[in-house]
């Protein structure tokens, strides 16, 4: 059977690097290219004309939706999100498959196996966008919970359990319950998704959640040193702690 060629078209690169990985260990797939934007995703699809796109629905220059109206080719579609309303709107967005992210190497086989088995033919651009634009405004609330692992269990982190979140090489680390978890999720995607007025972005790498904050104070750069009450302590950027000097009444 000859392989699929498959194209990413996704903005965070811990994304790109877990699905190139995967697609690069499937005899069943051959990787043609990748973009970390919309309007260069459209243009090398357009141009490739792939038979798989992993494709994210929010991403910079344009949106996954306004790439699917655009297409002039129908590739098989896999959606690749953090977020687990998407998973109950999948079919409803005319995708083969999605993959909850972090996802595991069985879960992406899984996926893939559902496109080996499809015909070539997919729905036409156009309904697949309104389709598309339809659940995307349905699922366009806030983040309430993201899937977590501990000693290879997975479960449910509600959102108001997070403390705090910093940036870790590869991953994004979690601190809620007493514990670190680990999440192979970009920073800023996860802020994108996030009530602005209870998690603040204090520098590049570190968000923390209003909630379990237990005082500021400004050190002699005046910036805010902010304590929280798990005893860790974070520093605000200039930038960040004038915002939240503002919002002291």
């Amino acid at each position: 059977m000859d392989s699929k060629t498959v194209f990413i078209a996704e903005d965070e690169p811990l994304a790109r690097e877990v699905l190139r990985d995967a697609i690069y260990g499937h005899a069943g797939l051959r990787l043609v290219g990748e973009a970390a934007d919309g309007a260069a995703a459209l243009a090398q699809i357009n141009a490739l004309r792939p038979d798989v796109v992993f494709l994210d629905i929010q991403m910079p220059e344009m949106t996954g939706l306004e790439v699917l109206k655009r297409l002039s080719c129908t590739p098989h579609i896999v959606f690749t999100t953090a977020y687990d309303q998407y998973a109950v709107t999948a079919f409803e967005l005319h995708a083969v498959d999605y993959l909850l992210k972090p996802f595991t190497r069985a879960r992406f086989d899984a996926a893939v196996a559902r496109v080996l088995d499809l015909a070539p033919a997919q729905p036409a651009p156009d309904a697949m966008g309104e389709a598309l634009a339809q659940a995307v405004q349905r699922a366009a609330g806030r983040l309430e919970r993201i899937l977590v692992r501990d000693r290879g269990r997975i479960f449910p982190l509600s959102m108001n359990e997070i403390e705090y979140m910093k940036a870790d090489s590869k991953y994004t680390a979690i601190a809620a319950r007493g514990q670190t978890f680990l999440v192979r999720i970009g920073i800023s995607e996860l802020e994108a998704q996030l009530d602005p007025a209870r998690f603040i972005r204090i520098h590049r790498s570190a968000l923390v959640n209003l909630d379990f904050v237990d005082s500021m104070k400004a050190d002699e750069q005046s910036q805010l040193l902010i304590q929280m009450r798990d005893g860790t302590s974070l520093t605000a950027s200039r930038e960040a702690s004038k915002v939240l000097r503002e919002m002291a009444i």
